[in-house]
């Protein structure tokens, strides 16, 4: 699997369009609306899902085929069909216009993926993890610390005036709840290690570079 950048996009009030209107479509659908993009749903035909949420108003739904046209002002485009050759064409129509493009479980054609995200009270974590549940690595307790942490944060900004000791001190009340760092889950901690060994490589040759 090829590196990617990871981030979150802030997509309120923006176009971002989903070509098909299947049930993978839907789940797409949704986490667009959760993050309060405005959505248009192109496809012949929408899950019983999505045709509620074009009744309510919550996308707006376009009747037909895919169209070239359609990725004009987007944000970002999603290609869900069941066809090979319509998510090809909206792949290539997304890129010649310029639009970061996904295409589902066709990474080849993709700019961007997306990745599992697993919320826990004001916890967002969103992570690739080659097929393994996050709910199982991250429980509720982790959003219960979460918010625990955001009550005392005033009073820990009085306690410690320095960013370095409120980091520390937040690093103690963590250990102190006895919950792992996410970077010491079985799943992600060879993850932390590929990459920490990238870095220390990457030093070695700046440093026989200049030597």
């Amino acid at each position: 699997m090829p590196e990617y950048y990871p981030l979150f996009l802030k997509l309120d009030a923006k176009r971002c369009l989903v070509v098909g209107g299947g049930a993978v479509a839907e789940r797409k659908v949704q986490g667009l609306i959760q993050a309060g993009a405005a959505v248009v749903v192109v496809s012949p035909t929408l899950t019983a899902t999505l045709c509620r949420w074009s009744g309510e108003g919550a996308i707006t739904y376009v009747p037909r085929a895919f169209r070239e046209e359609d990725v004009e002002g987007c944000a970002l485009v999603i290609g869900a069909t069941e066809y090979a050759e319509v998510n090809a064409q909206v792949a290539t129509a997304a890129r010649r216009h310029g639009i970061p493009v996904n295409i589902v479980d066709t990474p080849e054609l993709c700019d961007f993926i997306a990745p599992a995200v697993l919320r826990r009270g004001d916890v967002r974590i969103a992570v690739s993890t080659g097929g393994q549940g996050l709910e199982v690595l991250i429980g509720p307790e982790y959003g219960e610390l979460a918010g625990l942490l955001g009550r005392l944060r005033t009073a820990l900004r009085r306690q410690e005036t320095t960013p370095a000791g409120r980091k520390a001190l937040f690093e103690r009340l963590i250990e102190a709840s006895g919950l792992p760092l996410i970077a010491h889950t079985p799943v992600l901690s060879s993850q932390v290690h590929r990459v920490r060994s990238r870095r220390r490589r990457h030093t070695r040759a700046i440093h026989a570079g200049r030597s």
